[in-house]
């Protein structure tokens, strides 16, 4: 007879089955049992059966399926995030047994913030094409908070995105540092006024990105707006930098954009530059990337480039006014 526990860890280790692990993500990010069996083109028993076996085998409710209630537990929130690493790492494993060859062969998937602008980035990108032709590279773009979520699940090579705070779980290295200012378009009344004051600005309709709030990651950029007083209500959003010039250059409002991208629409008579002027907030955007991920060797190859870039690269060369 087994003398270890019902539920202790080493029982948990040797009777979980992977595809209860599976199922459970898919369940996880459903909204109900019948959309995870959809997901999954499984029927809803075998999908129901399959979590209660799992909540068996780990001697905790997982979802709280109440009437007109469908959420994970405490429990249930913890299996998840262990079950999406691990998801990432099987499904790596039958890439990196393909790739094992003279010749570099591997995938790159970065995950990229919709703003990123940055010719450091776009030297590694060529150096490391014209030194492994072999090589692929795809480039996503999301929001920042997403972009580091493929890095946390390994489904992303890294992440050139904004940081909000730090996980002890990834690591960090800062790729360049930029300055926002604010602009507005051809339709808007302060368009092509050279005599602007902040005062011009109170009270004027604002767009901005999704993450310009206080207590988010471009907080700088909201005490900006606010400090030139324009008007409390956000006429217009975005997580994706095209979409905010989108809104800017169609005079919905004045929105922030970083000063070195929006200099070629400024050229081209597209955008408007109103005050501040100096003092601008800088944001950092940094490369992220999971270390308990197992890499293939173009993966390794192009995140070593790229860091090897940023150490010879000093941060007044990565700096864009």
């Amino acid at each position: 007879m087994d003398g270890t526990r019902p539920h202790s860890p080493e029982r948990i280790a040797r009777e979980l089955d992977w595809n209860l692990l599976r199922t459970f993500v898919v369940l996880a990010e459903s909204r109900s049992v019948t959309h995870a069996a959809q997901e999954l083109r499984l029927k809803q028993p075998s999908v129901s059966a399959a979590l209660r076996k799992l909540e068996d085998r780990i001697g905790r409710k997982l979802i709280d399926r109440s009437p007109g209630r469908y959420a994970l537990t405490d429990a249930g929130r913890l299996l998840y995030r262990e079950a999406v690493e691990i998801n990432g790492s099987v499904l790596r494993l039958s890439t990196l047994m393909r790739e094992i060859t003279d010749e570099v062969q591997g995938h790159v998937k970065i995950a990229v913030a919709s703003h990123v602008v940055c010719p450091l980035f776009d030297e590694a990108i060529a150096g490391f094409h014209a030194q492994n032709p072999a090589a692929s590279l795809s480039i996503g773009v999301l929001s920042s908070a997403d972009a580091i979520a493929e890095v946390v699940a390994k489904r992303a090579s890294l992440a050139v995105c904004l940081v909000r705070s730090h996980s002890p779980r990834l690591e960090y290295r800062r790729l360049y540092r930029e300055y926002f200012g604010l602009f507005c378009g051809p339709p808007h009344p302060l368009f092509g006024r050279s005599d602007l004051t902040r005062g011009d600005l109170a009270g004027h309709k604002s767009v901005s990105f999704d993450t310009d709030r206080l207590h988010d990651v471009l907080k700088p950029v909201t005490l900006m707006r606010a400090q030139a007083e324009l008007g409390e209500k956000i006429t217009g959003s975005s997580s994706h930098l095209e979409e905010v010039r989108r809104m800017i250059v169609a005079g919905m409002g004045v929105g922030p954009l970083p000063v070195h991208v929006a200099g070629r629409d400024v050229a081209d008579g597209l955008l408007w530059q109103v005050p501040p002027y100096t003092g601008l907030p800088a944001i950092d955007v940094h490369v992220v990337w999971n270390p308990a991920a197992v890499k293939n060797r173009a993966e390794e190859l192009f995140l070593r480039a790229l860091l090897d870039a940023i150490e010879r690269t000093p941060i007044e060369a990565r700096t864009y006014a």
